[in-house]
């Protein structure tokens, strides 16, 4: 039987993934140092608020709406500020899903869109499970990160329909500057594209420098169409609760939202509890975040302490997000250090090649992680890098 050429060629694991999964299946104990699920990570939720909220009468209704609820929009464009609207909002069950739909509204087969790089890998399947080709575009490292803004601007060709960006970014943490964004929503207007920004991570500033910018909402008309993605995942820590959303702003604001609203009429995926629910998971997102922003700060205080004994290692930067690059002779290959690490002290980490981070020499950390184990794996790791 034929497959789709959009899938992999195999689904064989890399050699990190397969040392993991042999690993527990004999038992071995692994510190997990790139955990992201918050379920996981000993937070303490509002447990009876949060059953509350899902246990409404309203839960049981199913009245579809294709751009989603209106009470539930209501409470997004409230949670956001910045001017938005219930009208300006289409809900998804997640950014994932926020990203096929408007991967299906912009390109036809074979088209392409433009990431900077480095990036969450995700975007290379999303896109290529839609029929179109994600380019990376390089980013560079002088201080902190930066757009190559010239370099995004030679890159859109022909069939280049939308840029991408993550703000801040996974896993560099870099925050849009404002000069980066009135370039990027120029290039984009000029040259007859839209903008896609993931915002998932835009409340979890740490390092953020002044002239970040800190969410696109900022900008209330700009010159080009402009996407902005997030849900409940990381805005509450909820990602068992499936619910994103995608605000739409700039030209043609209305008719691409009619569009989007037709795409996902042929789905209607998002769950009726998670509507009924969403303005009362949304009011306990600020104590939620409040914690997670603790654990962010506590780790990276941790790690500054261990690498002050360890002068050859550095990190780089952290201006938000959930991630940190640790920087580290380049001795070896970025996979094989993390497979070397894994099966020395049963430490897990992500090489930074996973996130097209260029050469080698770089880890990426979770910030995420239980503190006390976030401290042991660093003195585990840290000595034989």
């Amino acid at each position: 039987m034929h497959l789709s050429s959009r899938l992999p060629h195999g689904f064989e694991p890399n050699a990190l993934s397969a040392a993991l999964a042999r690993m527990r299946r004999e038992s071995r104990d692994v510190l997990d140092l790139t955990v992201s699920n918050p379920t996981r990570c000993g937070f303490a939720y509002p447990e009876t608020d949060i059953r509350a909220a899902l246990s409404t009468p309203a839960v049981l209704a199913y009245d579809p709406d294709p751009l989603g609820s209106r009470v539930a929009r209501e409470a997004v464009a409230a949670h956001h500020g910045h001017g938005l609207r219930a009208e300006d909002l289409l809900l998804t069950a997640s950014t994932s899903e926020g990203y096929g739909l408007l991967f299906k509204l912009l390109g036809d087969p074979g088209d392409e869109i433009l990431v900077p790089s480095p990036s969450y890998p995700l975007f290379e399947w999303l896109a290529r499970l839609e029929g179109l080709h994600a380019r990376p575009v390089p980013s560079y490292f002088h201080d902190r990160w930066h757009l190559d803004l010239g370099a995004l601007e030679d890159a859109v060709g022909p069939r280049t329909r939308a840029i991408v960006v993550v703000n801040p970014n996974n896993p560099t943490g870099h925050f849009l500057s404002k000069g980066e964004w009135d370039a990027l929503t120029a290039l984009c207007a000029r040259r007859g594209l839209a903008l896609l920004v993931d915002e998932v991570f835009a409340d979890y500033a740490l390092e953020a420098p002044a002239d970040r910018l800190p969410t696109a909402l900022d900008d209330a008309a700009p010159p080009c169409p402009v996407f902005l993605l997030s849900g409940l995942s990381k805005v509450a820590a909820l990602p068992q609760l499936k619910l994103g959303w995608i605000a739409v702003r700039g030209v043609g604001a209305e008719a691409h939202l009619e569009a989007l609203a037709f795409l996902a009429d042929q789905y209607l995926s998002v769950s009726a509890p998670v509507q009924a629910a969403a303005q009362a998971l949304l009011a306990l997102a600020p104590a939620i975040r409040s914690q997670v922003r603790a654990r962010l700060s506590a780790n990276l205080a941790t790690l500054d302490a261990a690498l002050a004994r360890h002068p050859r290692l550095t990190r780089l930067p952290v201006e938000g997000g959930w991630s940190v690059l640790l920087r580290r002779p380049a001795v070896d290959a970025d996979e094989a250090c993390a497979l070397r690490l894994l099966e020395q002290t049963g430490v897990l980490t992500h090489p930074g090649s996973f996130f097209d981070l260029p050469g080698d020499g770089h880890l990426v950390l979770s910030l995420l992680t239980p503190e006390t184990g976030f401290r042991e794996g660093l003195d585990c790791i840290l000595p034989i890098l």
